[in-house]
């Protein structure tokens, strides 16, 4: 029996009349959206306390939301800091500590917009917890929790971003007086990027190369204070402002910072794992990769970030197709919604079932994170390499598929998706931009490479590998049994097509960089010589992650019934789509057939008719509030062009009927002409 999600249901009640053509679509679903909510949520209960938090947000007129579009660089700045000063008094108010909650309580303040100062409750205390001593914890984290200073990280320089060891900024320390004398020796030295450096922070953990007793230990971290707590000023010897404008996060004021032999006294590095002695004696850590957990800890929690962008992107998408009508599909007949054309369902179906699998991913992931860190309780470090090596190459797959995936979402709006009015803009300049920061996609696929060939030859010299690895050399049928289209939902065939893809890919890119060895060419050359195959090998094997995180987290989960068919369907789906978009691949590991692959195209193409009349309701459970989405298009009550003409009608260059343009060039421009054309006559 059909599902109908009502406004109430799906935590949008403001009392708007909801256009037919998307309440008929509602009535069409075959499983209650709230289920899936819960699923994605993890139970009913989280998604009660976020809709709470939510509704703290959405009834507070303080945090109303203004128009983003029409407002210059710094007019989105004072805005966007003005909004997080008050979010974070609120959650001050309201005793919200829990980082979950106050993710929630900032995402419903900011909408589409980066949550700004997220830095300072990120990267910034993060340091502080994961590489600072108990004894500096007391002083730093009392200071950054009552907001007596902000605080930023600044690793990127102007010239060396994802290569720490090409940082050049230098922290030498000077026993005479114990401190650290921080700097700049070089222009691309600079600091460039860090969030909120521009014009906002005071303080910022600075990466630096130290040196001590004439000898460099590399990239360290170190407490800097930036601006003065009096007068915001810059500190001596600091040189900082803001980068300009940029693709995305507008409302964010990424900075540079140039430091000129700056002083700060010994007990401002970070001395969790390394220290320095008053007299300049090093200390180096126990384990060199125990900084390594915090990198994985922030690349999951960037899955969740771009999952939830292309899940905005898909909603808006497929609201709207659900009511744009246009051409004929029937000679004849009425103009079809855009969403029964075959050629927009599957632009927009596979970024649906995308964003459900790397939402399941993401937790699947920090469960991972939370197995392995009560593990190092206990001094075992040893899940360590495939949790880093993964989720590097994870990070970078994620990424640049939502990056594409809203690419095509926002084609698929026609012109309609060029406009700010639809929130494209904003969501896909925030996400494209995960690409490149906390780690270049193309270096993050190589890390996990790396990972990928020492377990390829650690595997050759007799060592057990994790159950996730053992695809590697697991004794698998050489070809697929699959017969008719139908076998084709078989997860357990659908998974095995892509473990014999990447133990290929990943085999291949091995032999690939071990033949060149042999042939006498350094490591390095070897490797530089094929790194398409190894970004490849990663690809697959993050692909083949992805596909085993989405799975497991369905399978594991108590969602049942009409639902639980949905995400059925979901997975094959994705497993299908992600088979014809690699189909080359899929190929080449001997798996597959060419006359399979057709099989695999035509169940493909079955499954579209059977997500169809539930494409509404698979976007409206990621139950994303109107004033999350920030988007004509996609509004829940799909009410697009009224909307676009009151949206149209409020741009500031319609507020006088004359521009102040026409005066001073268009009138004597016409004039002049007017004036040439009669003196001819």
């Amino acid at each position: 029996m059909a599902a109908t999600s009502t406004r109430e249901s799906m935590g949008h009640s403001e009392g708007k009349k909801v256009n037919p053509e998307i309440e008929s679509e509602r009535r069409k679903a075959e499983f209650n959206p709230l289920e899936l909510t819960y699923f994605l949520e993890g139970g009913q209960e989280n998604t009660e306390k976020r809709r709470l938090l939510e509704a703290d947000v959405f009834s507070d007129p303080q945090f109303k939301k203004e128009e983003l579009s029409f407002m210059n660089q710094e007019q989105r700045y004072t805005y966007s800091i003005r909004q997080a000063l008050r979010a974070i008094k609120k959650m001050k108010e309201l005793d919200i500590t829990d980082n979950k909650q106050q993710w929630i309580f900032k995402e419903a303040v900011h909408g589409t917009e980066e949550s700004n100062l997220s830095l300072h409750s990120s990267m910034f205390l993060h340091c502080i917890y994961s590489q600072m001593t108990q004894e500096q914890q007391e002083i730093w984290l009392n200071a950054a929790f009552d907001y007596t200073l902000i605080g930023t990280y600044a690793q990127t320089e102007l010239g060396h971003g994802t290569n720490l060891r090409g940082l050049e900024t230098t922290s030498t320390y000077d026993p005479s007086t114990q401190e650290f004398v921080l700097h700049s020796p070089t222009l691309t030295s600079m600091k460039w990027w860090p969030g909120n450096l521009g014009k906002t922070v005071t303080h910022a953990i600075v990466a630096a190369r130290l040196i001590t007793q004439g000898k460099d230990h590399g990239t360290h971290m170190f407490m800097v204070q930036l601006r003065s707590l009096e007068d915001h000023r810059p500190m001596p010897g600091v040189e900082l402002g803001d980068i300009g404008p940029k693709l995305g996060f507008s409302n964010i004021d990424n900075g540079f910072l140039r430091l000129n032999h700056v002083r700060v006294p010994r007990d401002h590095m970070c001395m969790r794992y390394s220290q320095v002695a008053p007299d300049g004696t090093y200390s180096a850590p126990s384990n060199s990769k125990l900084s390594y957990g915090s990198m994985v800890v922030i690349r999951s929690f960037l899955i969740d970030h771009v999952a939830v962008g292309l899940a905005k992107g898909a909603v808006i998408a497929t609201r709207y197709s659900a009511v744009r009508r246009q051409s004929e599909l029937i000679p004849g007949r009425p103009e079809p919604r855009i969403l029964d054309y075959q050629s927009q369902q599957m632009k927009l179906f596979p970024q649906i079932a995308t964003a459900y699998a790397f939402l399941v991913c993401g937790d699947q992931l920090k469960e991972r994170y939370m197995t392995y860190l009560s593990q190092t309780d206990e001094g075992n470090f040893s899940a360590l390499p495939e949790l880093h090596g993964t989720t590097a190459g994870v990070k970078a797959f994620s990424t640049e598929m939502a990056a594409n995936g809203l690419e095509i979402l926002r084609m698929a709006c026609g012109g309609h998706g060029f406009s700010a009015a639809s929130g494209f803009p904003e969501i896909y300049g925030n996400v494209v931009a995960a690409c490149t920061y906390e780690g270049e996609n193309t270096v993050m696929h190589l890390q996990t490479a790396r990972f990928l060939m020492k377990t390829v030859r650690q595997a050759k010299e007799g060592a057990k590998l994790t159950p996730f690895m053992s695809y590697l050399t697991a004794n698998q049928r050489e070809h697929c049994p699959a017969r008719t289209p139908e076998d084709f939902m078989n997860i357990q065939t659908l998974v095995n097509a892509y473990r014999h893809r990447a133990r290929r890919m990943v085999n291949h890119a091995e032999s690939c960089v071990q033949e060149d060895l042999a042939s006498g060419k350094s490591h390095a050359i070897a490797w530089n010589n094929n790194h398409l195959h190894l970004i490849a090998a990663s690809k697959a094997h993050c692909h083949l992650f992805i596909l085993d995180s989405f799975l497991h987290g369905v399978e594991s989960s108590e969602c049942e019934g009409a639902a639980r068919r949905m995400l059925d369907t979901l997975i094959r789906f994705y497993a299908l789509h992600g088979i014809v978009q690699n189909k080359g691949e899929f190929l080449l590991s001997g798996y597959i057939s060419v006359e399979q692959l057709d099989l695999i195209s035509k169940q493909l193409i079955n499954l579209l008719e059977v997500i169809r009349p539930n494409a509404v309701a698979l976007v409206d459970a990621f139950d994303i509030h109107d004033d999350r989405l920030l988007s004509v298009l996609g509004r829940y009550d799909g009410n697009v062009y009224e909307n676009l003409y009151k949206w149209a009608k409020s741009s500031p260059l319609n507020k006088t009927e004359v521009p102040e343009a026409y005066q001073l060039y268009i009138k004597p421009f016409l004039e002049e002409n007017r004036n040439r054309v009669q003196a001819k006559l």
